[in-house]
């Protein structure tokens, strides 16, 4: 049982109720991710795929064509005068442009991921109307596999970004809200250390981290299916160590900002750098090669890169060391040089 008169248990308390007491608090920590889960999920979840659209200008053979084209699967032709397709496939309207006649040529954007797929289905689509005949006639299997779908992606890439979020900004600006409204000057009459402060503030963010990600969880379970490949538990302790590591950096951040403007500042400066290079919402191995170990040394990509390894990967805790070891250097690191440069007023 804990010391009841312990300023860190107090202290530990006093946190706890204050988040309970601010509803606009607990809706960015709880609330803020499931919509983002929400909306990207609908947004991204499993269908079946678009036909892809091809103009056809008007030209000799046209009918013919047509029937061709509708024929292929994933394809929708339509049929435009020529000046018209060519408005069409600038402006994204459509994949393909294929030009009537005795030799029938095509208009592509090579830049464009569609119009490359869509030209290959048109390829096919001629030649088979030339008259090819398949050499070997190849099997098809179609294979759905568990954790393959971009919800399954993003659900470990919001849960990190929630506990970063939450983590540096509930405890930082919980922290400059107190040196603001004076309280951590009479904080200092008290039988109390600044170690015992911070530490206070951890061990909240730590017990809420948990509540987080177990409601986070069972909310993508329900609403999208989402299961986690690897142990439970392990997941919850990587997530719990990620609140820790961001903790550590808020409460950094927060140790000397006087005023709300300059912490906002600073959150936001630490933030939304890792936001956009950590892989929240797209793999981080798109940036080049020479950035890869800037990457990999943020705690962002560490807690995103473990929760998806055990999530997806079904891989285990002691597989993850790597991006364990960066969070424990993060946050130990972190906290550290929050409680030598603190200051009370």
């Amino acid at each position: 049982m804990p010391d009841n008169s312990h300023p860190l248990w107090q202290l530990f308390l006093m946190r706890l109720r204050a988040l309970w007491r601010e509803p606009s608090a607990l809706f960015w920590i709880f609330a803020f991710p499931l919509l983002m889960a929400v909306a990207l999920g609908l947004a991204f979840r499993n269908q079946s795929l678009s036909r892809l659209t091809v103009a056809v200008a008007e030209g000799p053979g046209q009918e013919r064509l047509l029937s061709a084209l509708a024929a292929t699967p994933g394809l929708q032709p339509e049929t435009l005068p020529l000046e018209a397709a060519r408005r069409a496939l600038a402006t994204g309207k459509v994949a393909v442009v294929v030009v009537a006649g005795d030799t029938p040529r095509l208009l592509v954007d090579p830049g464009v991921p569609e119009g490359r797929t869509a030209r290959l289905l048109v390829l096919d689509t001629l030649q088979r109307l030339a008259g090819r005949k398949d050499a070997i006639s190849v099997p098809e299997e179609h294979v759905t596999v568990p954790g393959g779908r971009y919800i399954d992606f993003l659900i470990p890439g919001l849960l990190g970004f929630g506990l970063m979020s939450s983590s540096v900004w509930g405890l930082g600006w919980g922290l400059v809200q107190m040196r603001t409204g004076k309280l951590l000057k009479r904080l200092v009459a008290t039988p109390m250390r600044k170690s015992d402060l911070l530490a206070s503030f951890i061990f909240s963010r730590l017990s809420l981290a948990v509540l987080e990600t177990g409601f986070f969880l069972a909310f993508a379970r329900f609403l999208f299916d989402v299961r986690v490949a690897g142990s439970l538990l392990s997941f919850v302790l990587v997530a719990a160590t990620g609140a820790l590591s961001f903790g550590g950096v808020g409460l950094l951040v927060a140790s000397r900002a006087q005023n709300n403007e300059t912490a906002g500042g600073l959150m936001n400066l630490v933030t939304l750098p890792m936001t956009v290079l950590s892989g929240v919402f797209f793999s981080a191995s798109h940036f080049p090669g020479w950035m890869q170990p800037l990457v990999k040394a943020l705690p962002l990509t560490a807690v995103i890169d473990a929760l998806r390894a055990i999530s997806v990967d079904g891989a285990s805790l002691w597989a993850q060391g790597g991006p364990l070891l960066v969070l424990a250097l993060w946050g130990a690191g972190a906290f550290a040089v929050a409680l030598r440069i603190f200051r009370w007023n």
